[in-house]
């Protein structure tokens, strides 16, 4: 099974990985092995990737809270009620700064804790239903071994889904948000070509631009023998095989011709539309043909499979069994 994670959690996690889906498609047509680091490294700096929404802690009240990370937002917001100033409240909001505040925050389970801490300031906060004011504290919010002080507006998100909202104060400077929520998957994986029924022992390849299969024996509708690019919209029936030694005959169409080059020189290949993925996840790509009976994977994994929905971490390996 592909491991599906939240990719913010860790940044030694993603300095380990190779960010596969980034804009690393190349131009033109030219793919596979002999693609250079320099054209398929994204660097990000010292910046984490983190997700649409993420768990997260709250420190002081050790409540762990599904966290929506909103960009669109100045500031982080927790959900507090019962809010009571120590030694009584002022009427106006601004007099309380510097005053200690009680609340009481609840996280999606429905764990409740009463905190206190230092009113720093007010904020107004103006959204499609008007504009109010709210009591900032500082609160130690984060993930495990990455916490950080942050200035949080307490407001009442009962009716809300996500009683905490991560605002860029948090984010700044340390995070970029995929809101993709990619999957990670290893330097190998079990994937499934859905058309032939067969599982594959798959190499991922970063380095690729496109998927390669196993295929012998092509036999093209009305074959143009001369020039390949005629034979794009053709059907071409093709036998493909498992590192098992499971064998399936396929018929797809031609959907394009793709130059590849590599160490030992350069090819035109075919290419087909195959659905391929983890069993119940596959989706339709691009594939090229190729007789690879003298290598050890039948099916290559390339960018234009990866690009968008996963992460390579080369210390996984989700292809045993």
């Amino acid at each position: 099974m592909l491991k599906h994670q939240s990719v913010g959690r860790c940044t030694t996690l993603l300095l380990g990985a190779i960010i596969a889906s980034l804009s690393l498609a190349g131009c033109g047509k030219v793919s596979e092995e002999m693609q250079t680091p320099a054209q398929s490294a994204v660097s990000t700096d010292t910046k984490a990737i983190i997700g649409q929404s993420e768990k997260m802690r709250l420190l002081a009240a050790q409540l762990d809270f599904q966290a929506r990370i909103d960009t669109g937002a100045a500031n982080t917001s927790l959900h507090a009620i019962d809010l009571q100033v120590e030694g009584g409240a002022s009427d106006k909001m601004q007099d309380n700064i510097g005053k200690t505040l009680h609340f009481t925050t609840e996280n999606e389970a429905g764990e409740q804790r009463r905190l206190a801490a230092k009113i720093l300031k007010t904020t107004t906060v103006n959204n499609a239903q008007g504009s109010e004011v709210r009591y900032l504290v500082e609160l130690d919010i984060g993930f495990e071994g990455q916490h950080r002080l942050v200035a949080v507006n307490l407001r009442d998100r009962s009716h809300m889904d996500y009683k905490l909202l991560i605002g860029r104060n948090w984010l700044a400077g340390r995070y970029v948000v995929d809101v993709a929520e990619k999957r990670l998957i290893g330097p190998t994986a079990l994937i499934k070509v859905k058309e032939a029924g067969l599982t594959f022992k798959t190499r991922i390849d970063t380095g690729a631009v496109e998927n390669s299969l196993h295929a012998i024996d092509l036999k093209i509708d009305d074959e143009d023998p001369i020039n390949m690019d005629n034979n794009i919209g053709k059907w071409l029936n093709f036998t493909t095989e498992n590192e098992r030694g499971e064998e399936k005959r396929l018929r797809a169409r031609i959907v394009d011709t793709s130059l590849i080059r590599n160490a030992q020189g350069s090819e035109v290949r075919y290419m087909v539309e195959l659905t391929l993925g983890e069993p119940g996840l596959e989706y339709p790509v691009k594939v090229n043909l190729k007789d690879r009976s003298q290598m050890s994977n039948k099916l290559l994994i390339g960018r234009n499979w990866l690009q968008g929905h996963y992460l390579v971490d080369v210390s996984l390996d989700k292809s045993s069994g």
